[in-house]
């Protein structure tokens, strides 16, 4: 690789891709040919607009928020891309979660608790990106401090533990985060082959959007990666049969969103049983439950019975 290839990867790392293009460009006079370098350059050129909008927002958090929000539709650029290359993915990754680091470093301060946790969270969330993983997980336990039970934080320390290698820790986390709301995580931000492997089988099953997000933890207790469980307390219990209750009458309105209320109520269920599992209950109760699994879906029951 020619030495104005590797500078202009370092340039990239560092976050500017403007002169990183520049370099490219006189590289590739030289290797018309080169899909590496061409790959490069398109990179470049969604970044350069990309943190040209970063630049002309004066809110801090918000310019960080334009790096992370950017990087979601990048993402989406790559899959028209018809090929990619690893090394300059790894240079632009860098220089994109720096960028953004920078930006929610300097609002370390926050007094307010919910905005607080944000701000830890997407500090974490950079760390993890960039393969500080100690550092994001001790970042978003601050963030789980300040803002206990929020699913996008819980999923991100969930992914960290499973990036650090441990596993049973992220099984659990991972259920509680995609029991608490499902809707709020952000797939495109999660890593570790532990729940990307789950998030792709899912999708194989043609779900996508909100549907997929509240599919991932049925096929996850069905898959075997939702398995690691804890004990609910006596009021978790109560809540757990209102919302059971509550959506088993919202789904008999003909109007309601039965795509999304059919795997959020099979999991409510799944959790109802791993209770009565826990606690020793009369197996008819289960039986009860395991019945309006079939009724809902007969596919799901069909696995969970095996």
């Amino acid at each position: 690789m020619s030495d104005k290839i590797l500078q202009a990867y370092s340039l990239i790392r560092s976050g500017n891709p403007v002169e990183a293009k520049a370099l490219l460009n006189g590289a590739l006079v030289y290797e018309l040919e080169n899909q590496e370098i061409l790959f490069a350059i398109d990179c470049c050129n969604f970044w350069i607009d990309a943190m040209d909008r970063a630049a002309s927002v004066k809110d801090i958090f918000e310019r960080g928020q334009i790096y992370c929000n950017e990087w979601k539709n990048f993402l989406q650029f790559l899959g028209r891309e018809k090929q990619t290359f690893d090394r300059t993915l790894f240079a632009v990754k860098a220089g994109v979660f720096s960028s953004a680091l920078a930006c929610f470093n300097q609002l370390a301060g926050e007094k307010d608790p919910v905005q607080k946790a944000e701000i830890l969270r997407k500090t974490g969330l950079c760390y993890k990106k960039l393969g500080s993983y100690e550092t994001a997980r001790n970042c978003l336990a601050e963030a789980n401090d300040a803002r206990p039970d929020h699913s996008p934080i819980i999923a991100e320390m969930a992914d960290c533990y499973a990036l650090c290698g441990e596993e049973k820790q992220a099984k659990v986390l991972f259920r509680e985060a995609f029991y608490i709301e499902p809707q709020k995580i952000e797939p495109e931000f999660l890593d570790s082959e532990l729940i990307q492997c789950l998030i792709r089988n899912v999708r194989q099953k043609g779900f996508s959007g909100a549907a997929l997000m509240e599919w991932i933890p049925v096929y996850g207790q069905l898959y075997g990666v939702f398995t690691v469980k804890r004990r609910l307390r006596p009021q978790e219990i109560a809540r757990l049969k209102q919302e059971i209750y509550a959506k088993e009458t919202e789904i008999k309105d003909p109007s309601c969103q039965r795509d999304l209320l059919t795997p959020r109520l099979i999991n409510l269920y799944f959790w109802l049983i791993d209770y009565f599992v826990a606690a020793k209950e009369n197996v008819s109760k289960m039986n009860d439950i395991i019945t309006r699994i079939k009724i809902l879906d007969t596919e799901i029951y069909e696995l969970y019975i095996k």
